[in-house]
């Protein structure tokens, strides 16, 4: 059991220039343009948010370098990457390959994989009329066994083999977002578990002891496109995961209240939700802390903001540093006390910022979510020679 408690930040790619965004949206569109145009919706909101790095492209190398100095200077030890591959083919890469991959100093942050195979509805952004069942699909999350067979071999061959990927004894990390999703695509229970299995020699051949698995669980679902699994713990023993872990806090505990969720209370209710996750599965479950929640900047600007379902949501309001560091305490004791054989805390997260959700600086409190973790969890030298991804010298 080792005292070393590693700190992955889901990283959002969808601030650069993509093909298929522009299909959609027009030429040069991102997710900033969003940012740029959000309004506040009711007394006391607190939009938009403004980046203090500005509306920066981080398929830049340049770019990407500030931000591994940032993340790695305060503590964050990996980007776990919101990935994305349907089966005509890979979105969203350029964040990863273009920028993080071809950065200077990519060797002081780990990376890892989350692949986010849920539906890609459009909704950037949404009016009243279009979401929930009225969402219009642009692609299915479901892939074919031809479709994974390639992906997984690129996967492989392109990511797990960097320096800078993140490893756990010595095996690749790799998580999965939509279990029933995949389930589905592959035709059923038992041809998936043959798929993971087929990754798993992929994996051993390429020369790893073996591959760890990783899934995300939720009971609550936000997107449209999400799909909860009956009898999850039996599933996720048959598919042979290793270890479990959360995105967001929503996914577990309902925002009762509209407009606006005190950011601590809730943040109490999501403490307390850690020890009964971990009791449903067999598996280790690693925590997540959940920065802020405020999905508004992916609504029609023009529309009233009711409680009528995602982007239109209550947020967390009060997620100062002061109360996103507390959380923080809390998950540090949490892993501290845990038996768990590696200890690593997820963060939603880097960037998420047209959910509200980023540790990056903001016009208003600059730095202070990265001092927080700064202050909690210490520095870290992030060497590729960790066998996570760094050791903390606090």
């Amino acid at each position: 059991m080792s005292d070393r408690i590693d700190i992955a930040a889901y990283y959002f790619p969808n601030y650069h220039v993509d093909a298929r965004n522009e299909s959609v949206h027009g030429p040069g569109w991102t997710e900033w343009d969003l940012i740029q145009q959000a309004k506040p919706r009711f007394e006391g909101h607190q939009q938009p948010k403004v980046p203090a790095w500005g509306y920066e492209d981080e398929s830049d190398p340049k770019v990407m370098a500030r931000k591994i100095n940032a993340a790695a200077d305060h503590g964050v030890t990996c980007f776990m990457f919101d990935w994305y591959w349907y089966d005509d083919g890979p979105f969203l890469n350029g964040a990863l390959e273009q920028g993080f991959m071809a950065a200077d100093n990519v060797d002081r942050l780990q990376f890892a994989l989350m692949w986010a195979n849920h539906d890609w509805m459009n909704l950037h952004p949404a009016s009243q009329k279009s979401i929930g069942e009225n969402a219009k699909l642009l692609y299915d999350g479901k892939i074919s066994s031809s479709t994974w067979d390639v992906m997984t071999s690129y996967i492989v061959d392109t990511y797990f083999s960097h320096e800078s990927y993140m490893l756990v004894d010595g095996c690749p990390f790799f998580q999965i977002y939509d279990l029933a999703t995949l389930i589905q695509g592959l035709g059923g229970l038992e041809n998936c578990r043959h798929a993971l299995e087929q990754l798993r020699n992929k994996v051993r051949q390429a020369g790893f002891d073996d591959l760890h698995l990783n899934a995300v669980i939720y009971g609550l679902r936000i997107l449209p496109g999400e799909h909860t699994l009956a009898n999850s713990q039996d599933t996720i023993d048959l598919l042979g995961f290793d270890t479990i872990t959360s995105y967001v806090w929503v996914h577990h505990i309902a925002l009762d209240q509209f407009p606006t969720v005190d950011y601590g209370q809730y943040a109490e209710k999501a403490v307390d939700c850690w020890p009964r996750l971990a009791g449903e599965y067999r598996q280790p479950y690693f925590p997540n802390v959940t920065m802020g929640w405020d999905p508004s900047p992916r609504t029609n600007q023009d529309e009233p903001y009711t409680n009528a379902g995602y982007p239109f949501n209550p947020i967390l309001q009060n997620n100062t540093p002061a109360n996103f560091k507390k959380a923080l305490e809390s998950a540090k004791q949490y892993l501290e006390s845990s038996s768990l054989k590696q200890k690593i805390l997820t963060i939603n997260a880097w960037n998420e910022w047209t959910e509200g959700s980023y540790l990056e600086p903001d016009s208003v409190h600059g730095t202070g979510y990265l001092e927080a973790i700064k202050d909690v969890f210490g520095s870290v030298d992030a060497s590729p020679d960790s066998q996570l991804t760094g050791t903390s010298t606090a």
